[in-house]
């Protein structure tokens, strides 16, 4: 990656005022509005360039320099499993060991850099996926599998990422107030880690990899970048606006690869000083406890910043607006296929309103249209992989002999990786399907017998994550506020579609560290506090 020569000279001291003054207060992306016909008709163009595209080679990069790497990964369009999407560089163990090396060389000027100028490259940056909105798009249409308006949602939620933590790096970087002690000229300031590990998931293959790379990088650190092997071709997209942004060689090391061959090579390294991780809960403990272990030639404690799934649920008492409630429903549970950690995988509802509104979602949902999602009038498209599906099919085949299957039946298309969106009614609060992420389009309804006990069902679980009540009662919304036991609990609406600034985001519980991306406090997670004291 070719950096420019003035990234590493800009000025050092713009006061956080004027950085405001120039850049304006932060503000979240507009959604594109795919019902007019001029988006459709980009979008329609968009799509036909990206397949022109399909089948292209994405090198690994390490301080800068495109590499073949040791082998290839064939990204498969999900909606068919054969069409490759792209061939991406697959890292080796020797080329995590100079990576990590090469992410080192650059920390020293990249830290020293100042956080204005580092926070020029990521605006600039967000300026140029803004332009290059539509082909991103269609980048996630092809290789996630992602309906357009959730492709689209990503890449606005990519755009905020950048917004948001290049002001918050630049405010950090003022210093830390302190009293200061007569005689003593006292001050604190932060200071970035060093080089680390990013480990992205492949659900939000853009979002979620630009806000966890670009906080840790804008905040000084170098990082290696681990894309998801479902996903690296959008990985690939993503160095490319870094570079065309002005990012200097070796600030993030492009290292695709197997999670099971370089995943621990990446963890367990001497010189790796935080991971930050998003995924499924079995990989985030194997990883906390991995980086937990100390290594020889290792000089911290590393950080681990995990955000690893949800058993969701939307609660619903007797004075819920149900209109408002079976909307929120469908669009929580099946929005991109259930494959969010985020998603609702349970509606919890008091007895008196459950026979209405079960029988509601299940008309909505049986209405939803399945294929690829490149043709717009497609509601819901594959799950990732196939391996994903045969998991996702066992929950459901499993659950036919416990529970009611209120929507599900119906064919498929023949190739790809789909699953009909589907709702099981009257599920056992204590089921796999009630405890575990299936992370697909499957839906628990469970009945209660008033809201007492449908808040302790709800919370009922090992994660925290995300949560919605619907309910007209005062006393009950400010007890929820409360008792409800999740890191995103939403009133009213849907548990989906958090927004960057406005809700900060992590779970309790097995759902993580409860890291609050999107939050002022995000970016302490990639840096340190040093106070200095000079006796005057």
């Amino acid at each position: 990656m070719r950096g420019e020569a003035s990234s590493w000279d800009w000025p050092h001291h713009i006061l956080w005022e004027d950085f405001s003054a120039m850049f304006g207060p932060f503000e979240n992306e507009m959604l594109t509005d795919f019902g007019e016909s001029d988006s459709q008709e980009a979008m329609r163009k968009a799509l036909l360039a990206a397949e022109k595209a399909f089948g292209r080679s994405y090198p690994l990069l390490i301080g800068g320099r495109p590499e073949t790497g040791h082998g290839e990964i064939h990204s498969l369009d999900p909606s068919d499993g054969r069409t490759v999407v792209g061939r991406v560089a697959k890292a080796s163990k020797a080329d995590v060991d100079r990576a990590v090396g090469k992410a080192w060389e650059a920390f020293g000027p990249w830290s020293a850099t100042g956080a204005e100028a580092r926070a020029r490259i990521m605006m600039r940056a967000a300026s140029i996926m803004r332009r290059r909105r539509l082909e991103l798009d269609a980048w996630e249409v092809f290789e996630a599998g992602k309906p357009w308006p959730e492709a689209d949602g990503d890449v606005a939620e990519a755009i905020d990422f950048l917004e948001y933590y290049a002001r918050e790096a630049v405010r950090l970087g003022q210093g830390v107030p302190v009293h200061r002690i007569a005689g003593e000229d006292d001050q604190a300031f932060y200071q970035p880690l060093g080089a680390g590990a990013i480990i992205p998931p492949w659900n939000f293959p853009l979002a979620i990899l630009t806000g966890m790379t670009s906080a840790a990088i804008v905040a000084g650190n170098t990082v290696l970048l681990k894309p998801a092997s479902a996903t690296p071709v959008i990985g690939a997209k993503f160095m490319e606006v870094m570079e065309e942004a002005g990012l200097p060689p070796g600030v993030i090391q492009f290292v695709p690869g197997d999670g099971g061959e370089i995943g621990d090579a990446i963890v367990t390294h001497p010189q790796i000083r935080f991971v930050s991780f998003t995924g499924s809960r079995d990989v985030g403990l194997r990883i906390n406890r991995l980086a937990a272990t100390h290594q020889v030639g290792q000089r911290w404690i590393k950080r681990v910043v995990a955000e690893m799934g949800g058993k969701d649920a939307i609660l619903a008492d007797e004075t819920a607006d149900t209109n408002a409630l079976v909307e929120g429903i469908v669009a929580s549970a099946f929005g991109f296929q259930g494959q969010k950690c985020s998603a609702c995988s349970r509606a919890v509802l008091v007895d008196s309103i459950y026979d209405e509104v079960a029988r509601r979602v299940a008309e909505k949902t049986q209405a939803l249209v399945i294929g690829h999602p490149k043709d717009r009038k497609n509601d819901t498209g594959p799950v990732i992989t196939a391996e994903a599906q045969k998991k996702i099919q066992g929950y459901i085949d499993a659950a036919r002999a416990d529970a009611t299957m209120l929507a599900g039946e119906g064919s498929v298309p023949a190739e790809g990786y789909f699953i009909r969106p589907t709702i099981f009614g009257d599920v056992d609060r204590h089921s796999p399907l009630a405890q575990e992420e299936v992370f697909g389009p499957v839906l628990a309804m469970i009945r209660a017998k008033d809201f007492e006990e449908g808040l302790e069902i709800v919370n009922d679980t090992e994660y925290g994550l995300t949560g919605s009540f619907y309910s007209n009662r005062r006393d009950r919304i400010e007890h929820c506020r409360q008792h409800f036991a999740v890191g995103n609990l939403y009133i009213n609406r849907k548990c989906t579609g958090a927004m960057v600034g406005a809700h900060p985001f992590g779970g309790f519980n097995l759902s993580g560290t409860d890291s609050k991306t999107g939050s002022p406090e995000y970016l302490l997670h990639f840096m340190q506090m040093k106070s200095v004291a000079e006796k005057l």
